[in-house]
């Protein structure tokens, strides 16, 4: 099972863009420049049979700077003003571009009753139904100006997790969300250069999320913790999702592509799939672990033993206790896999999927 596999006949997917990805860092205006790519790479999906939602965050960024204020509003009702204001200059720019395409556009603003009420989450989906049959393109963004809990408490508004409900609330097949960071790493790379990065993600547990860094910004309000929160929604619901950096927007084509772009995490379904396709390995490595634990070799000869049957790449530490919690690298024909021991066992297995 490799990216393109699982990756390439996507049917029904959501994007989510962020507002560092929207607009420029330095200003706060909008990136003219890359909204009319991604609207390019949409048009692309919708030509080639995908339907495709925005989730799209700068409503807030982009009203703050029309109203010429410094800093972010620290105020309820001054960032509600900021939405208001930005939601409708981002959706002209969109409208316009999608336009030059002869593409229809949709405003969909949600509020978390719109995901939690049985018959608000019940319209709500059929609202997306139909306008999918008529092959509109829905840009949907929380309807900050009145939902009160997602500017003050940020009890769901953060727009990585309002992505993963309208994935689930769709259906949807995949979920990508651009955002200012490459994907996940075993630790914040701005803090320790050591950090590894993460390809691929079969299951989310407690260790996994303790490597999630809670990050925010003068601009956005999600950080890695929240990615992994809308991760655990989506694939629960039976959707990929990739975290990519948006600074690349053609990332979106790599990644549909099957291209190792960012961090993937499986759905269930494909999770349990490589778990089947790795039984093999992780059985072999339980017998090499047993045996060592039961003869006891030294600690140069069991280094040398494990790298010869393939599950430690040379220069890995032969001190068994320096490399817990170290990525041990098994390779099955091209595919290679990574996965984490803890104290000389197997633990929790992130897979590196080969391109």
């Amino acid at each position: 099972m490799d990216r393109k596999e699982i990756l390439g006949n996507k049917k029904r997917i959501v994007i989510k863009v962020g507002t560092t990805t929207v607009t420029y860092d330095e200003t706060g205006n909008i990136n003219l420049d890359k909204l009319e790519k991604f609207v390019r790479i949409l048009i692309n999906l919708r030509n080639k049979g995908r339907e495709v939602i925005v989730v799209s965050s700068g409503a807030v960024g982009i009203g703050r700077n029309v109203l010429g204020l410094s800093g972010r509003p620290e105020t309820e009702a001054a960032k509600q003003a900021c939405a208001a204001v930005g939601q409708g200059r981002l959706m002209m720019i969109y409208e316009k571009l999608f336009n030059e395409y002869s593409q229809l556009t949709a405003q969909v603003l949600l509020t978390k009753e719109s995901i939690t009420n049985e018959e608000c989450r019940k319209n709500a989906r059929q609202t997306f139904d139909e306008l999918f049959r008529m092959n509109v393109v829905p840009i949907v963004n929380e309807n900050d100006a009145i939902s009160v809990d997602e500017l003050s408490y940020g009890n769901f508004g953060d727009n990585d997790t309002l992505a993963a409900y309208v994935a689930k609330l769709v259906d949807a097949d995949l979920l990508i969300l651009m955002s200012d960071i490459e994907g996940l790493y075993t630790d914040d790379p701005k803090k320790n250069p050591n950090a590894r990065f993460i390809h691929t993600v079969v299951g989310i547990d407690d260790k996994l999320e303790q490597m999630a860094k809670g990050a925010s910004n003068d601009t956005g309000t999600g950080g890695m913790s929240t990615k992994i929160d809308a991760a655990k929604i989506a694939t629960a619901s039976g959707a990929d999702m990739v975290i990519a950096n948006g600074a690349n927007i053609y990332s979106i084509n790599d990644i549909m592509a099957g291209k190792k772009i960012g961090t993937l995490f499986l759905s269930r379904e494909h999770g349990r799939e490589l778990e089947n396709e790795l039984a093999p390995e992780r059985a072999t490595y339980r017998r090499q672990a047993k045996k060592q634990k039961k003869e006891g070799p030294k600690d140069e000869a069991y280094r040398n033993e494990m790298q010869k049957e393939g599950f430690v790449k040379p220069g890995f530490p032969s001190d068994r206790e320096s490399a817990k919690g170290q990525a041990v690298t098994m390779k099955q024909d091209t595919t290679e896999f990574s996965m984490i021991m803890t104290g000389g066992s197997y633990g929790q297995l992130y897979g590196n999927i080969g391109q």
